[in-house]
């Protein structure tokens, strides 16, 4: 397939480059939303964004219908995952599980230790329960620059982000250019409810986490994630202790150019 922007700036022309990305990110975005079938949607992103594509799996059930999808499709995507030292011992072996049943080689990527060290001799061991600012820099430390390092050098990185994960992910977009980490962000299950999700899951028989069916919609680090009560947001068991809205970890809490703006 051919693609329709080239992307590779020639010298004093990076605002034309960013427009040519911007509007692929709208091209790639039309395509992904006219495409029914999911794995269909992760051969156009693989056919369409130039370079490296890498999924981040956080082995939720939203990750794991994508991680099924990538290998029905047979697509050539860099599958990694965040190991942040404190994970629910339910999601390692969601992981094993994941690995036995796809094959797919999935890479564990950690925090630099040294970082590690220094933030727990810093704040304690629960000190991100003491201040919002505390659990960020604890968010920073196990998950955000792991990840920046995990996509260093990617085209392309796909999330498992939905619309009716919570109020602020209400606008996801299947795809857009993210200026910041300069790679289009991929969202290709962004407009699924949480019915089509299970349904998916059920037929395909894919292996999810037990603990949502636990009453954890939404599961990150043990310390920080609780299960939820019947009519509750499926977020607010995540550092439930804080009163804020829009509560993120920094891995998508993070300004991006709209599909219909340059």
């Amino acid at each position: 397939m051919t693609l329709a922007y080239q992307l590779t700036p020639t010298s004093g022309e990076p605002l034309v480059a960013a427009r040519l990305s911007t509007e692929l990110g709208r091209e790639i975005d039309s395509r992904l939303a006219a495409t029914a079938e999911l794995a269909e949607r992760l051969r156009l992103i693989s056919a369409l964004v130039p370079g490296r594509v890498a999924f981040s799996t956080s082995l939720g059930i939203e990750d794991q219908a994508i991680l099924h999808a990538i290998a029905e499709a047979g697509v050539p995507i860099d599958v990694f995952t965040l190991d942040t030292g404190r994970h629910f011992p339910e999601t390692l072996e969601t992981l094993a599980d994941s690995t036995a049943r796809y094959g797919l080689s999935i890479r564990v990527v950690s925090p630099e230790a040294p970082d590690l060290e220094a933030l727990v001799a810093r704040d304690g061991v629960l000190g991100f329960r003491d201040s919002v600012d505390n659990r960020k820099s604890c968010c920073d430390i196990r998950k955000v620059r792991p990840l920046k390092r995990a996509l260093a050098g990617a085209g392309g990185w796909i999330t498992g982000l939905r619309r009716g994960h919570s109020s602020g992910r209400s606008d996801v977009p299947f795809a857009v250019w993210d200026d910041h980490d300069q790679l289009f962000k991929l969202n290709p299950i962004a407009d699924w409810s949480v019915e089509r999700l299970e349904a998916y899951v059920f037929v395909h028989r894919v292996p999810i986490n037990p603990l949502h069916a636990r009453g954890f919609p939404s599961i990150g680090c043990q310390p920080c994630t609780r299960a939820i009560e019947p009519g509750e947001d499926i977020r607010a068991g995540r550092w439930w202790w804080e009163n804020e809205d829009r509560k993120e970890c920094g891995l998508h809490h993070r300004p991006q150019a709209s599909k219909g703006t340059a």
